[in-house]
């Protein structure tokens, strides 16, 4: 399964539609890879809470047709990061707003959105702002053998979450998929929790951090790609940078079957 990982930086000063294009092309790029990962909130600014609402669209809506035609003309499966969804509320009191991953075809078709069940914030920020979603998410990528291997969705803060990924184990995932806008001063956490992830859970783990400042936050970067023993196979810096991975699938039942940890588990 090769990957690409696009650790974006943007600033303050970058339209969203001057963003999008160069995004858009970043995919294009990318061309030969099985799967393409973008960071969490890229278009509407992972920090910049007060322009969320007015750059919220629909998972139809601009962005996302950028995002179709750049997976489309690459051929890749494109995790496209994520954005503030705009539908109608679900529920009572509902703001109608998520954080809102999209998942592409090669075909350029969307087959998956996962709106981020954990918002950030502590009663700020996302939590007063957007919805929490509901649904668990396993996206079945093709790969060049013909297979498929199956990935489990989640984003950012919901890394701080091992049940999370528990639940997605269990509804077969083999690799969980975190795009994010995670800021420098906590990078620690967010290298050595995706390497927990992958350690108790005996998947693959690929994190897609965002590079850069905006709206004040210097972002952390260190997008990595963990394997199910816990090692970390690739690895970013802090600036812009494509990382591109092969990675092994077969590995991970092999690992599973070697070291079947998961079986002695008692508590559901």
């Amino acid at each position: 399964m090769k990957v690409a990982l696009i650790q974006l930086a943007y600033g303050d000063d970058e339209s969203v539609a001057a963003r999008t294009t160069r995004v858009a092309d970043l995919v294009r790029a990318q061309a030969g890879h099985d799967l393409v990962v973008l960071p969490e909130l890229w278009p509407a600014g992972g920090f910049d809470y007060t322009a969320w609402d007015e750059r919220a669209e629909a998972v139809d809506g601009p962005v996302a047709q950028a995002l179709a035609a750049a997976a489309r003309d690459a051929r890749v499966t494109l995790h496209g990061g994520s954005i503030v969804e705009r539908a109608e509320p679900t529920g009572a009191g509902g703001r109608g707003l998520w954080n809102t991953s999209l998942v592409f075809s090669p075909e350029g078709e969307l087959v998956a959105t996962y709106r981020k069940i954990h918002r950030f914030g502590f009663g700020e920020g996302e939590p007063s702002l957007m919805d929490a979603g509901e649904e668990l998410v396993v996206v079945d990528v093709p790969v060049a053998d013909g297979g498929t291997v199956p990935v489990g969705l989640s984003t950012c803060y919901d890394l701080r979450f091992p049940e999370l990924y528990r639940r997605l184990l269990e509804r077969g995932a083999e690799v969980f998929v975190i795009p994010a806008a995670w800021p420098r001063k906590r990078v620690a956490h967010w290298t050595l929790l995706g390497q927990a992830r992958a350690v108790e859970d005996q998947c693959v783990v690929i994190q897609c951090n965002t590079a850069g400042t905006h709206a004040r936050h210097e972002m952390g970067g260190h997008s990595q790609v963990v394997d199910a023993t816990g090692k970390v196979l690739a690895a970013a810096g802090l600036d812009e940078e494509v990382l591109s991975i092969d990675i092994d699938t077969a590995a991970t039942p092999e690992w599973r079957r070697t070291f079947p940890v998961l079986t002695d588990r008692r508590l559901p």
